[in-house]
């Protein structure tokens, strides 16, 4: 089965629903340092900005894919209607592009936030259009963290289908099998010495810490000002600050060390500065949890498959 994989960034959810066998077809992303990192891992460069692309030069395809920003929905008003609800959000270009090409599936991820954004009303809006195309809709907020990789990271994943299918979303791993930080860490003998911060940033957080830990941990600084050491990193964020997580406060991590906190494979190439690594993980998904949800969705699609045939012999019989 095909799929098209827009607001692609580095190709992370691509990577999990090409890990169970689903083939790609197409891909956009806007961003020009994405696209050299898509590029250098996938052989292919992503089409542009998707305001600008018709759905009709679209291939045909089973899955739209889509790890979608989530803009305020700025002309929400008394006016009702499929214009006025989205029009000025990325979510509109995905509901055309469902609508003019009709595939038998979707996922899309978005922060936990989207839920509650505007007090719930933008995620209405959002169940009601893909409703209103014949879609039957599942979500749950998903955590990295339960799926094997080092970093509690909630997301929301929305996955539809026009068929009635019988789809679950896939079950957590036993908190007892969680991935700690110490088994993604590099030696450090391969440790940039840039990544090391200055004597003054490492005295102050270790400060803050009331704990002190025989363990490798990673920490960061909240709003409140404390600073917690964990056996897992928090949220990858793309605007963080330049010493928003710390190894064990002594550095900042690797680059290959960022990729796989998001559950990357080890060969998955680097071939653009730290910084716009870090931007790039931070913006991705973490890759395990895309893999569990696209086993689920291929299960789904093919039991379908499976009993449709049946029923076919019965009548044919």
């Amino acid at each position: 089965m095909k799929f098209i994989d827009l607001f692609a960034g580095i190709g992370g959810i691509r990577l999990g629903f090409e890990s169970v066998g689903f083939e790609c077809v197409f891909s956009s992303e806007w961003d020009e340092q994405a696209c050299q990192t898509y590029f250098a891992n996938f052989g292919e460069m992503p089409a542009g900005d998707i305001t600008k692309i018709n759905p009709d030069e679209i291939p045909n395809h089973d899955i739209l894919l889509a790890g979608f920003p989530c803009q305020p929905f700025s002309i929400i008003g008394a006016k009702a209607g499929f214009e006025h609800e989205t029009q000025g959000t990325l979510f509109f270009n995905i509901e055309k592009i469902l609508k003019v090409k009709q595939p038998r599936a979707f996922m899309l991820e978005n922060v936990k936030n989207l839920i509650a954004h505007d007090d719930g009303k933008t995620f209405s809006i959002i169940k009601k259009h893909l409703k209103a195309l014949d879609y039957k809709v599942y979500y749950k907020v998903l955590n990295a963290l339960d799926y094997g990789v080092p970093q509690k990271r909630e997301r929301i994943i929305i996955v539809g289908f026009k068929d009635d299918v019988n789809f679950e979303f896939p079950k957590p791993m036993p908190k007892g099998n969680r991935i700690d930080i110490s088994k993604i860490l590099e030696p450090e003998t391969f440790i940039d010495k840039s990544l090391y911060v200055k004597d003054y940033i490492r005295e102050r957080r270790n400060g803050l810490m009331k704990i002190k830990p025989d363990y490798d941990y990673i920490s960061h600084e909240n709003i409140g000002g404390n600073v917690t050491p964990h056996r897992y990193s928090c949220a990858l964020r793309a605007g963080a600050s330049s010493n928003y997580l710390l190894i064990n406060n002594k550095r900042k991590p690797s680059a290959r060390e960022l990729l796989k906190i998001q559950g990357f494979p080890d060969n998955f190439k680097i071939v653009v500065p730290y910084t716009q690594i870090k931007k790039q993980t931070g913006n991705s998904v973490a890759v395990p949890v895309i893999k569990a949800v696209a086993r689920q969705i291929k299960k789904a699609l093919y039991e379908k498959e499976i009993n449709d045939r049946q029923s076919k012999s019965k009548i044919c019989a």
